[in-house]
């Protein structure tokens, strides 16, 4: 891709937005900036480096750019963009745009749940067994921002969300894998069928010669495999699979050879069993030998806000997974449970039903802590099957647990919300979870 002359307009300033950004300008792109919120003085100081301008998210400042590059919080088919697409305006994602320049060949993970922990895990097996590579996409670090550190022999591990996937066309995984679908930012995407073709895209961008990795039990996923060119791998925790990883005699098999133990995984519940059969299958792919698999997924012991231990007070044991925003993430947490549990729900809805967590909690929970905006619409989905406390804040449900909670009961913090109402983002308000925790006296 030429950018040197060309005018670009980038859409959204957080991580993918200043990273695409910095990429621009690197190669003479001449660059403007807007978005729909006020830049932090932090972001402002680094675009007058730039020698980018930022303008609020309306259509009087749209101009007449060459490109138009969206960050992932940028839905693709807002009206602001139609004018500029009738002239011909090409109007691409941020990964879209980083497929131009990255070096080496990527693993591409996307999935309902589960995806972070399992890129984290797909970056720590292939380190652990010598083969180099650099994590980031949705899980942190911008894909464009990864480019200036790739290189042609250095796998680039890549959490992707359906923000991400629905403005691919060119970007392409040799290693794609789908964990899961379930119903997730409907706000966005309007129906499951529309947010699952997002995730597609992954799938469909592959070649001959590339390798899908699916989970054999998720119809969604099933049907990926008609739709992608590459050879497809599969998972299932609860047969064999004609192709791929699975679970016999409590042990993981890949086409029916042992390599695992299923006690050796530190990781609560078996959705994580499955992020672990999924990891384990794309890092084979990738080069390492099965025999090297074993110790180094021992050696793994989670990743941040997924089900992260945080505290044990007078026998309570305090649980932090922040990053279950929806309702599917919820019911994996609540069944890595025995029971015993006092459950905070709540934050920013994102037009998901929260019915299918009455029957779950009705069995193991003593009481749901509502926070947020999303309490009325929790409480009327889990009236009169739970008992529920009007928390409002973070900070007052956990004080709430504290002093009603006994020994041999659990506090987790798994909202099935987004986190946007009342914080920056799930990392944020799983922080703020764990500081509440650690003051408890």
């Amino acid at each position: 891709m030429e950018l040197r002359g060309k005018d670009v307009l980038v859409v959204g300033m957080k991580r993918s937005g200043m990273g695409a950004i910095e990429l621009l300008r690197k190669h003479g792109a001449r660059v403007r900036a807007m978005d729909a919120q006020v830049p932090t003085p932090e972001d402002l100081a680094r675009l007058q480096a730039l020698g980018v301008s930022v303008s609020p998210q309306q259509p009087e400042n749209l101009g007449t750019p060459d490109l138009i590059v969206l960050s992932p919080a940028v839905p693709f088919h807002l009206p602001l963009f139609a004018p500029a697409r009738e002239r011909g305006v090409p109007v691409i994602g941020e990964v879209e745009l980083a497929s131009f320049f990255l070096k080496g060949p990527v693993i591409g993970i996307t999935g309902s749940n589960g995806k972070t922990t399992t890129t984290a895990l797909v970056g720590h097996l292939l380190r652990e067994c010598g083969v180099r590579c650099q994590v980031g996409g949705n899980i942190g670090t911008a894909v464009t921002s990864l480019i200036g550190t790739s290189a042609e022999e250095q796998w680039n591990v890549l959490e992707l969300s359906s923000f991400q996937l629905e403005t691919i066309d060119r970007f392409r995984a040799h290693i794609g894998a789908c964990l899961n679908v379930t119903p997730d930012h409907l706000d966005r995407h309007g129906t499951l069928d529309l947010y699952a073709a997002a995730k597609g895209r992954l799938l469909e961008t592959q070649i001959a010669g590339d390798f899908a990795v699916l989970n054999y039990e998720d119809s969604i996923c099933r049907g990926y495999a008609r739709k992608t060119r590459a050879e497809v791998f599969w998972f299932s925790s609860k047969q064999p699979v004609p192709q791929g990883v699975a679970i016999e005699n409590n042990a993981l098999v890949y086409c029916g050879e042992p390599f695992l133990n299923r006690s050796s995984i530190k990781l609560r519940g078996m959705h994580n069993v499955e992020n672990v059969m999924a990891a384990t299958l794309m890092a084979h792919l990738a080069g390492v030998p099965l025999e090297e698999l074993a110790p180094a997924v021992e050696s793994f012991s989670g990743v941040e806000h997924r089900i992260e231990f945080v505290r044990k007070l007078d026998g309570v044991e305090y649980y932090n997974d922040s990053k279950a925003t929806n309702v599917d993430a919820t019911l994996k947490a609540v069944a890595s449970f025995p029971g015993n549990l006092w459950i905070i729900l709540g934050g920013k809805d994102k037009g998901s039903d929260y019915a299918p967590l009455a029957e779950a909690l009705r069995e193991k929970a003593k009481r749901a802590l509502l926070i947020g905006a999303a309490t009325q619409l929790i409480a009327e989905a889990l009236k009169d099957r739970v008992p529920l406390e009007d928390c409002g804040t973070l900070e007052r449900a956990v004080r709430y647990a504290r002093e009603h909670a006994e020994a041999g009961d659990f506090v987790l913090l798994a909202p099935a919300c987004a986190s946007f109402d009342q914080f920056e983002n799930f990392e944020h308000r799983g922080r703020v979870f764990k500081q509440i925790v650690a003051e408890l006296l």
